[in-house]
C-alpha cells in the first residue's frame, strides 16, 4: 500500500491536516510505529510520545495473540481465541507476567522515569 514508512507518514499527515493548530499528541509503537509518528509530529508541529504494549501470545504459538497489555494496567483479552486454544488461566497468567515484565522494561527503557 505504500512504499516505506515516509510514504506512509505522508499520506497520514495529509489525512490529519486538520489537526494542526490543535492541542494534540502524536503516538507511535516503539520501533516500526515510531518512524512514522515522529514525521507526522514534525508535520504538525505537535508532541511525540510512544504508547507501550505487548501482544499475549498463545503458549507455543507466541505469534497468535491471545490479547495484549499496555501502560497503566490496560489489559485486552481475546476470550474466544483463549478458550479455543485451550490456555489455562495459570498459562495465561504465565504469559501475561513474562510480558508485564518486559513491558515495564521496555516503559522505563524508553521514558527514562518519566510518566
Amino acid at each position: 500500500m505504500f512504499r516505506d514508512r515516509a510514504d506512509a507518514a505522508a499520506a497520514l499527515l495529509e489525512r490529519l491536516e486538520a489537526f494542526r493548530d490543535e492541542d494534540v499528541v502524536v503516538l507511535g509503537l516503539p520501533r516500526g510505529g515510531v518512524p512514522v509518528a515522529a514525521a507526522v509530529a514534525e508535520g504538525l508541529d505537535a508532541p511525540l510520545d510512544v504508547i507501550v504494549v505487548r501482544k499475549l501470545g498463545i503458549p507455543g504459538q507466541s505469534e497468535v495473540a491471545m490479547g495484549a497489555i499496555g501502560e497503566g494496567g490496560v489489559r485486552v483479552v481475546d476470550d474466544g481465541i483463549v478458550r479455543r486454544a485451550r490456555v489455562s488461566e495459570r498459562r495465561f497468567a504465565d504469559v501475561e507476567r513474562q510480558e508485564q515484565q518486559t513491558l515495564d522494561r521496555r516503559v522505563a527503557q524508553l521514558r527514562g522515569g518519566r510518566d
